[in-house]
């Protein structure tokens, strides 16, 4: 790999720094596993907002940030910001209920997702590889539905509304924290009544016990702190290895599921081994394409 496709040290413990804490999030969302989903949602979205807002200030980025955020902008945040509202829950609710095998398979199809994403919706042309990487997986996909699935929507919810949401981001004239900080805002309202109507009704889980107030409390920066990591690394990183350390996550996830004594089932396994396969051959096709210099154009 030339000298221009290799990541500097730092983007890469970025990179690596992220995808762990993601895959590491059932641990936490296990943790938690008393507190109604909802509720786990709303004091994430709360706390986050604090956190950026203390970011924001501390970097002197409010007055950019506001004026990003307007017109198509905005519009394409509030869009954005109810997918990753979408995801979040369905996310914390299959770590609850002890369905964090179909949450890695999620993030496991949604890299294959973003690929068709990118050739349906913004016309990128899709190599032979990736074809290929996205019929493997989309066999097994079928596998598993056919089987009956168990709880396969768990997977595809995860991986469309993470799919869609990096696309709104994508096109959306914003950086990362900005996007962030804007997104949370949006969704606070709605969070704080949701705390708040708990409290009144007294099934408010925060207020009871020192340990779940302090990991309601970090969820903010449980958040916020891989996404800004991986905005980071982002910029320092060539895309192949990006797409490459990005299965870091899923399959940690996959590991904590084992590790939580989450049932395998040989349909599990046949469908795990093919969406590997293509994940495997996704990346050996971005490695390949960073390896190949660019065709210049005759002067």
């Amino acid at each position: 790999m030339n000298r221009s496709t290799l990541p500097d040290a730092k983007g890469l413990a970025l990179g690596v720094g992220a995808y762990v804490v993601w895959g590491l999030l059932p641990l936490y969302f296990h943790a938690l596993k008393g507190v109604p989903a909802l509720q786990v949602l709303a004091h994430r979205v709360l706390w986050s907002v604090v956190l950026l807002a203390i970011t924001v200030v501390a970097l002197r980025r409010a007055r950019t940030i506001r004026a990003a955020a307007r017109g198509r902008t905005l519009l394409l945040l509030a869009a954005s910001a109810a997918l990753i509202a979408v995801n979040w829950l369905v996310y914390i609710w299959a770590v609850q209920h002890n369905h964090v095998l179909e949450a890695s398979l999620g993030y496991f199809i949604n890299p294959l997702f973003n690929v068709a994403l990118a050739v349906a919706v913004l016309g990128e042309r899709l190599r032979r590889w990736q074809g290929i990487a996205i019929g493997v997986a989309g066999l097994g996909v079928a596998i598993l539905a056919a089987s009956g699935g168990g709880s396969l929507w768990i997977s595809l919810i995860l991986a469309v509304t993470f799919g869609l949401y990096g696309l709104l981001r994508k096109v959306a004239a914003i950086d990362a924290l900005g996007g962030l900080a804007v997104e949370t805002m949006m969704l606070a309202p709605i969070a704080l009544g949701l705390v708040w109507q708990a409290s009144a009704a007294g099934t408010g889980s925060f207020g009871h016990s020192l340990g779940t107030d302090l990991l309601l409390i970090a969820s903010g920066a449980v958040t916020a702190a891989p996404l800004l990591m991986f905005a980071a690394a982002a910029r320092r990183m060539p895309y192949a290895t990006l797409g490459l350390i990005q299965y870091i996550a899923p399959t940690l996830q996959f590991t904590v599921a084992v590790l939580l004594g989450e049932p395998v089932r040989p349909v599990h396994l046949l469908t795990f081994g093919l969406i590997w396969a293509g994940c495997a051959l996704y990346a050996a096709d971005s490695i390949r394409g960073a390896r190949t210099p660019p065709v210049m154009a005759p002067d």
